[in-house]
């Protein structure tokens, strides 16, 4: 669409709402010529083969991100990204048929950044021209098993928005393409949908679903991505790409490959034009047997290629040359430069029928013993990292927005969230959060991410001294969970600033590392909150070693408003009374108002859980295990676990202790049993007082590898519930999908590898039910695991491996550092659950969203002003329950955006699975909403112009999609898993 026709419906916008800016891209005139206009003609009566120029550039993975760019440690491996987009600007000038797709804007910000005003202009007339063409758009190319669906809205908003400001309407891809991640989740593809691609390509599936799917001419389907949002608003038409993104075998001309190139002087000895012609010709009309129209896609480049662009763009003019010149010869293959979208065109314009598929595409497997499975744990503290930099980055955007401009500048100095968010979506790509790269690469991930943490923390500082008026400094502990804050240490008097970023009141656990044995708590209204000091667990003494000394826990129960803080004073007590004690004994029994969980008192181990209002129980044991590594040395594969591969050497894990060692705290705030199951297994099994889940946190590492195999750890809840090898995992940490043993919806599945092939990824939570209980787990981070046994569910907790699995990283996971030299301890949690099927999406989805979005303390030493305001709520009321606030950050000066999320599928509840509506202009206390304008969910494109290809599935008719109204400009109306975004005009209150 041209920028002339996108303005109009913008003052048309205006006039309604009153949004006066312009905040989607630019105003300047864009040729008609980019997009599908710019596609070459193809021949009706012919195979088209679409030659695809393109790199795979990594935002990290054997190298950091600015190795990468700057090409510099070639030693590890040759790539330089600036060379990349230099010398195929170059080339592309050189000859206007030339095509070239890129991918990932992190790489192309900073290339664009250092060019000059008429390089510039020369890219920008390629964009307009089509000949230069982006595709997908994020800041990366994010993996699909471990990232949660907001971290990857919020990349790809960062990338696309970029590419609208710099380039207009023709800066704005048309398809999805996630060449490399390692197996697909349906979740992405309905965000690809609702952000407004086309179409979605990728390179990787199963190698026995690719076989089915050449046999039956399905490698091109329409995917349902939602089985809550109404046809076709999750509806993605999927390619899957012949070679996954190589060019075909003797057909690659980059600097880093060996096929000959082509010699076309028929004077010299060496002449192969007829060759590379007869081999072309070959491969095009086996590819044309597998996929369904008279036009294939064909991969011409591949990781880091086009350094020296030259060397393919000369190859291929030729190649297309000479194979077009056969026609004259009879033959019906036409080849040209192209692009995924102009491929895409000619599918729609073949208005056929396609293949429907509706579940995912896990696990992935490349041969019978090679799962790809074990990333879905790989580098668990990472994985941690990554979640609780999510959280506190949401933290940063929505302070920044309710505390207005003095955010960013007073009383601690020049604060942003820019640095976090580009950190956060570095750390989405498929190599970072992952697990899968080197270790030197993970550190800069986590440097990255500690940089963007520190910049937040000035602006949350600053935002919270101007909504408290009181400009005392604020301290920062990130190592709770170790019991480390050298403030609460040593102090005898200091507050609690509990900020909750979720639009509904939380009631969350607090536990500070003291010294002190007797502490008095007040709330905002200076009322006497109860709490418990209790000895710090030998566990927690271990794994902080010297970086802490406090003896004891402050334990106590907080509530903070909606999108608001309260905070709490604690005072230490001189002669109080002393610490609960740890008593070395097994209790039958711990209990509160909602849960009874009993324990065996001859191993120490748990035996049941009972949901005390609903009068329901099961038969629960809970241990850990580990799975031996497979060496690779054996005689049915040569394949061993590594960094993306999860190959046990056998189908029964060892069990760490059959009985554990425990000792007990019981108070009025908190109950706990603490379990010590071997030198390097711990958990502490803690029940609070108001809380209507069960807390496992498990302790792992240092992981022995004296026996030199490396260990797989898992634990284990082995139940009564009845669960016909089935079990239930979140996509992306949102809707909820079936698993079967052994089995996929799509075809018929060979079993080769009876865990590994098992496992499946959990993002925030999993689930085992029958009819009458269901047990949800939620987790804290990105991890694999299966239901391999009738009523149990596994869940893979740490890896250590001392082999390389083969697939690039060079590198065995074998994680240590400067604290641990003997291995890496990582420390986590698992909230348990137990509820009525009907109801119990009621319970794990809030508790979920308070997991990954987690309130965020910060404290100050000594008394406060007495004009300090203790308690502060952004929203003038809280959310309905089933809505969840998704996004608020700063658009621009004058705008925000916003996105309120429906967060119950249509069939989970029969109180929230019902549309809910909500008043923008009543949402916010400290902002005045004076104008509204919707958009997609990745904030490219306005939602009534977001215009897409329809497809029709072979099972029906071509779906038309239902529009709702709103009650009026200002009450927009939530269905069940939608997602709104609004860009809101704004001014303080």
């Amino acid at each position: 669409m041209a920028a002339g026709s996108l303005h109009l419906a913008v003052t048309f916008l205006s006039v309604l709402t009153g949004v006066l800016s312009f905040p989607l891209g630019q105003e300047t005139k864009c040729s008609d010529t980019c997009g599908y206009e710019s596609c070459h003609a193809t021949k009706p009566n012919m195979l088209n083969v679409h030659l695809v120029p393109h790199t795979h550039d990594d935002v990290g993975w054997l190298k950091t991100v600015d190795q990468y760019y700057y090409g510099d440690r070639n030693d590890i491996q040759h790539a330089g990204v600036q060379y990349i987009l230099d010398s195929v600007v170059d080339q592309l000038l050189k000859n206007p048929d030339r095509r070239f797709i890129y991918v990932e804007t992190a790489f192309f910000y900073r290339w664009w950044k250092q060019q000059s005003s008429s390089t510039q202009q020369t890219v920008k007339q390629l964009v307009n021209e089509g000949r230069l063409e982006f595709v997908n758009g994020g800041w990366c190319m994010s993996d699909e098993a471990t990232t949660h669906y907001s971290a990857v809205i919020d990349q790809m908003t960062m990338g696309l928005r970029f590419l609208n400001e710099t380039f207009g309407p023709c800066g704005r891809p048309r398809v999805a393409w996630h060449i490399d991640p390692f197996g697909h989740a349906r979740e992405h593809a309905s965000m690809f949908a609702q952000m407004g691609y086309d179409g979605f390509f990728f390179g990787r599936l199963d190698y026995q679903d690719r076989s089915q799917r050449m046999m039956k001419k399905e490698q091109e389907l329409l995917w349902r991505a939602s089985d809550s949002l109404t046809p076709p608003m999750a509806d993605l038409f999927t390619g899957i790409l012949p070679n996954g993104y190589n060019p075909p075998e003797g057909f690659c001309w980059d600097q880093s490959c060996d096929d000959p190139p082509i010699r076309d002087d028929p004077d010299l000895e060496d002449y192969n034009v007829d060759d590379v012609v007869r081999r072309f010709l070959t491969i095009a009309n086996s590819q044309a047997l597998v996929y369904k129209t008279n036009h294939i896609i064909m991969t011409m480049g591949s990781d880091f290629q086009y350094e020296n662009a030259n060397l393919w763009y000369k190859n291929l003019d030729k190649l297309i040359h000479y194979v077009n010149a056969q026609q004259s010869n009879g033959s019906k293959v036409n080849v040209l430069y192209s692009t995924p979208s102009c491929y895409l065109q000619e599918l729609h314009r073949a208005n056929l029928t396609w293949p429907l598929k509706t579940d995912d595409f896990f696990p992935y497997a490349d041969n019978a013993h090679d799962f790809w499975t074990g990333y879905f744990t790989s580098r668990p503290a990472l994985k941690r990292y990554e979640r609780i930099s999510n959280s506190n980055l949401q933290t940063c955007n929505q302070l920044e927005v309710l505390a207005g401009p003095v955010s960013r500048e007073r009383p601690f100095g020049k604060g942003d969230s820019q640095t976090m968010k580009k950190a956060m979506a570095v750390a989405q790509h498929h190599d970072a959060v992952s697990g899968t790269e080197k270790q030197h690469v993970a550190n800069d991930y986590a440097r990255r991410l500690a940089n963007g943490w520190q910049h937040c923390q000035v602006l949350v500082s600053n935002s919270l001294a101007a909504l408290s008026s009181s400009s005392a400094e604020r301290i920062y502990c990130d190592n709770l969970n170790i019991s480390v804050c050298p403030l609460t240490e040593s102090s005898k008097k200091f507050s609690v600033n509990v900020y909750n970023p979720l639009a509904r009141p939380v009631t969350w656990p607090v536990r500070l590392p003291v010294n002190g044995t007797a502490y008095t708590v007040s709330d905002a209204k200076g009322k006497s909150v109860d709490c418990q000091v209790v000895p710090v667990s030998r566990a927690t003494r271990e794994v902080r070693r010297n970086r802490g000394f406090a003896v004891n826990e402050l334990v106590f129960q907080v509530q903070a408003p909606p999108l608001g803080y309260s905070t709490y004073s604690v005072s230490l007590v001189q002669d109080g009374p002393p610490p609960a004690s740890a008593h070395h004994r097994t209790p039958t029994v711990i209990q509160n108002k909602f849960l009874r969980v009993t324990f065996d008192p001859d191993t120490g181990l748990l035996s049941s859980l009972s949901n005390v209002e609903t009068k329901q129980s099961i038969k629960l044991t809970q241990n850990f295990y580990w799975y031996n590594a497979s060496d690779g040395n054996n005689t049915e594969s040569i394949q061993p676990s590594g960094a993306y591969i999860f190959r046990p050497n056998s189908s029964t894990p060892f069990i760490i202790s059959r009985t554990a060692k425990t000792e007990t705290v019981q108070t009025s705030v908190v109950q706990e049993v603490r379990q010590w199951f071997s030198p390097w297994v711990s958990q502490v099994v803690r029940l609070h007082a108001d809380s209507r889940a069960l807390e496992l946190e498990w302790t792992v590492g240092p992981l022995p590898i004296d026996d030199d195999l490396g260990k797989e750890v898992i634990t284990r809840l082995d139940t009564s519930i009845k669960t016909s090898e089935i079990f239930y995992t979140d996509s992306n940490g949102r809707e909820m999908l079936e698993r079967k043993k052994d089995f996929r919806p799509t075809w018929h599945l060979k079993q080769s590898e009876p865990i590994a092939g098992n496992y499946y990824p959990i993002n925030s939570r999993a689930y085992i039910k029958d009819d009458v209980d269901q047990l949800t787990v939620v987790t804290d981070r990105s991890q694999g695991g299966g239901s391999i046994h009738n009523g149990s569910l596994e869940i893979m907790l740490h890896r250590r491996l001392l082999y390389d699995d083969v697939r690039g990283v060079a590198e065995p996971l074998n994680e240590t550092s400067s604290i641990f030299p003997e291995g890496l301890v990582v420390r986590g949690r698992l909230l348990l659950s137990l509820d009525r099927p009907p109801v119990a999406a009621d319970t794990h989805r809030p508790l979920a969203q308070e997991v990954v979005l987690q309130p965020l303390l910060t404290f100050t030493n000594g008394d406060l002003s007495p004009n300090t305001r203790l308690e502060f709520s952004g929203l003038q009321a809280a959310l309905p329950s089933a809505v969840h606030l998704l996004t608020l950050t700063q658009w621009d000066k004058d705008s925000v955006l916003l996105r309120l999320e429906h967060q119950f599928q249509s069939w989970e509840s029969k109180v929230n699975s019902k549309p809910v509506t909500v008043n923008l202009q009543k949402l916010f206390s400290t902002l005045q909403v004076l104008g509204v304008s919707e958009l997609n969910l990745s904030a490219n494109q306005w939602k009534d112009e977001m215009i897409r290809f329809d497809w029709t599935p072979q099972t029906g008719k071509k779906p038309l999609l239902k529009t709702f109204e709103d009650p009026s400009v200002w009450e927009v109306t939530l269905r069940p898993m939608e997602i709104r975004t609004f860009l809101l005009r704004v001014s303080l209150r």
